[in-house]
C-alpha cells in the first residue's frame, strides 16, 4: 500500500510537472518572442536570458508583462478548465469554451485577441467558424503546420498518459479542430505519446521510441507497421488499418534526437545553438527536434532546458513549450524551480488546475471519460 501510494504520488508529481513545464514556458518565451536576429535579441536582453521579462515596445504582446501567459497559455487553461469540469475530455465542452471565451474577442488579425497574438491556425478557424458559419469538426481545420495544437493538447497527453489508445483518439481529434494536415496531426500525437511514456516515469533516451514501437504494434496507438520487429523486413503486407497514420516514423524522432543528444561526438555546442540547427521557425518539423534534443540532454535539469530554449530565438515560445513539458514531466513539479512558479501570473490558479487534471491520471477507478463530440 506504501509502495502504491509513492508511485501514484510520483506519477502525479510528473504529471503536473508537464503542464506547469508548459506554462512556465509559454510565459518565458512572452517577451523576447520572435526574435529571429539574434544579435537585436542580445542587445535587447543581453547575453543571457534568466527570467521572465516584459516585451519591448512595438513587439510581439507588447501589452503583456513579465510572467504572463500568450494565446496558447490561455487555451491551454482553458483545455484544462474543461477537462475538470467534464472528468476527461468532452469535445463539445471545448468547441462552445472557445466559442464564448476566445472567438469573441478575436478580429481576423494577427497582433490582436487574448494574449496580444493570434496564430494562423486559430485565426483561420475563427473565420471558418464565426464568418463562415460552418460547423466544428474537420473543416475548421486549416493548412497550418504549426505546433499550436501541441500547446493545448499536451493536457490531453498527461490525462490519458496510461490510455495511449484513447489518447491517441482525442489528440487526433482535437488538432483536426485547428490543423487538418495529416502530417501536422500524426506528429502531433507522436508527440503527445511521447509525452505520455515520460509522464508513466519513462525517460527520452534511444529506447523511447522502441516503448512506441511496440504500443503501435499492439495496436495501441494508431500507426501503421509493416514491421514485425524494429525496422526488420516485414514477412508480409499489413494493409493500413481506417484511421491509421500512414507511418509511424514520427514515433521514431524522439529517440534518434535523444540518441544524437546524448552522444559525446556529437555535440551542440552550447545547446541554445539547436534553434541554428534544427531551425528557428514555427515549423512542427523544425520545432519538436529541437525539443526533444534539449529535454534528452537535460533530463534532470528544468532550468538549463527551457533556457537553452528561450535563448534560441526565432519561435523561441513554442520550444519553450514543448521543451518545458517534456523537461516537467521528468523532474516532476517538485523539480522545476520555485522561482519560476511564483514569477509566473496566477501561478496559485495554474497549479490548482494542474495538480486537479494531475489527481486523475492513472487512476484506474477513473472513467475514461472521452465523449463523443456533438458538432453544431
Amino acid at each position: 500500500m506504501h509502495d502504491s501510494f509513492i508511485q501514484d504520488s510520483d506519477t502525479h508529481d510528473r504529471a503536473a510537472g508537464a503542464i506547469m513545464g508548459a506554462f512556465v514556458g509559454d510565459a518565458l518565451g512572452l517577451g523576447p518572442h520572435w526574435y529571429y536576429d539574434l544579435a537585436v535579441l542580445r542587445r535587447d536582453y543581453g547575453d543571457w536570458i534568466t527570467t521572465y521579462v516584459d516585451p519591448k515596445p512595438g513587439r510581439y504582446h507588447c501589452d503583456l508583462k513579465a510572467g504572463q501567459l500568450s494565446q496558447g497559455g490561455i487555451i491551454l487553461r482553458l483545455m484544462l478548465n474543461s477537462l475538470i469540469e467534464h472528468d476527461g475530455y468532452d469535445e463539445a465542452d471545448f468547441c462552445r469554451r472557445m466559442d464564448k471565451e476566445i472567438f469573441p474577442l478575436l478580429n481576423g488579425s494577427p497582433v490582436n485577441g487574448p494574449g496580444g497574438y493570434t496564430q494562423q491556425s486559430i485565426r483561420d478557424t475563427w473565420r471558418k467558424r464565426v464568418q463562415q458559419k460552418l460547423p466544428w469538426g474537420v473543416e475548421t481545420g486549416g493548412p497550418a503546420d504549426t505546433t499550436e495544437a501541441i500547446g493545448r493538447t499536451l493536457a490531453l497527453a498527461v490525462r490519458y498518459a496510461f490510455r495511449p489508445l484513447e489518447m491517441a483518439a482525442v489528440i487526433a481529434s482535437n488538432t483536426r479542430l485547428t490543423q487538418n494536415d495529416e502530417t501536422v496531426v500524426a506528429l502531433t500525437v507522436a508527440y503527445g505519446a511521447a509525452l505520455g511514456l515520460l509522464v508513466q516515469g519513462n525517460k527520452l533516451d534511444g529506447s523511447l521510441s522502441s516503448k512506441l514501437l511496440r504500443l503501435a504494434r499492439a495496436r495501441k496507438l494508431p500507426f501503421h507497421t509493416m514491421a514485425h520487429t524494429d525496422l526488420q523486413p516485414p514477412q508480409k503486407d499489413r494493409p493500413r488499418k481506417s484511421g491509421h497514420f500512414v507511418s509511424p516514423d514520427a514515433l521514431l524522432t524522439p529517440s534518434y534526437v535523444a540518441s544524437a543528444a546524448t552522444d559525446p561526438d556529437t555535440r551542440i555546442e552550447p545547446a541554445w545553438k539547436v534553434s541554428i540547427v534544427y531551425g528557428m521557425t514555427c515549423a512542427i518539423y523544425h520545432q519538436l527536434p529541437a525539443a526533444y534534443h534539449l529535454a534528452a540532454r537535460f533530463p534532470n535539469d528544468f532550468e538549463l532546458a527551457v533556457l537553452h530554449a528561450v535563448n534560441g530565438g526565432g519561435e523561441n515560445q513554442a520550444r519553450a513549450v514543448l521543451t518545458g513539458a517534456l523537461v516537467g514531466a521528468q523532474t516532476g513539479l517538485s523539480g522545476i524551480p520555485r522561482r519560476f512558479l511564483e514569477g509566473l501570473d496566477e501561478t496559485d490558479r495554474l497549479q490548482r488546475l494542474a495538480m486537479d487534471v494531475a489527481s486523475k491520471v492513472g487512476d484506474s477507478h477513473v472513467d475514461d471519460g472521452v465523449k463523443k463530440p456533438e458538432y453544431r
